[in-house]
């Protein structure tokens, strides 16, 4: 069954949301546009509470995208964003959400970070993502949405360890970071991720 999975295209990541992914809006079409092509579509939904530990404004003394550690790792310190109940929270107004099967929530947890839509950052607790495609039986999952060096990225990497064949929809995604994104996308390459252009889903 080849399915889509839409990452994090909430307002919080759009130009004017608090923590603002470059044009990250401009994928809301794209992804419309492909979205019939799948026979399932699921989301991720990042889903934080107001003193997640994440945010810098829950560290005194500590700035915006600070770099702490936090069980072992490191954990960059963000702004508030994708607060529970918010509209922040919410999907762009614009991105078809009716062909929608599922909605995975992620970073509900206020004593680690969740990046992946399959698992926390300290691989703890599993969303029921990966469990959820295999008794749909996926086989091919196509990934994209933001940010891509990020939630994206972490999400696909977990998806591939997990066995699934794996497809990265580059104009669908946008990175917080296009540089470093370029190094991730070699990872991806050596693992066997294949990158594609929506164009490409038949």
């Amino acid at each position: 069954m080849k399915t889509l999975l839409i990452i994090d295209v909430q307002n919080d990541f759009m130009p004017s949301g608090s923590l603002p992914v470059p044009d990250g809006d401009k994928i809301v079409p794209i992804i419309n546009a492909m979205q019939p092509k799948f026979d399932l579509v699921v989301a991720s939904q990042d889903w934080h509470p107001q003193d997640h530990i994440s945010f810098a404004s829950n560290h005194q003394g500590k700035a915006i995208f600070d770099e702490i550690e936090l069980h072992g790792k490191p954990q960059t310190l963000w702004p508030d964003h994708c607060v529970q109940g918010t509209k922040g929270a919410d999907f762009h107004p614009d991105l078809h959400t009716t062909q929608w099967e599922a909605i995975f929530r992620k970073g509900t947890d206020r004593e680690i970070d969740s990046y992946s839509g399959f698992y926390d950052n300290g691989h703890l607790k599993s969303t029921g993502l990966a469990g959820y495609l295999r008794e749909k039986g996926v086989s091919q999952l196509y990934l994209c949405g933001l940010a891509a060096d990020i939630c994206v990225y972490f999400s696909t990497h977990d998806a591939f360890k997990e066995g699934f064949a794996c497809f990265f929809v580059e104009d669908a995604s946008q990175p917080l970071d296009v540089e470093g994104f370029i190094t991730l996308k070699k990872k991806m390459d050596y693992l066997g991720i294949q990158i594609i252009s929506s164009a490409d889903i038949q």
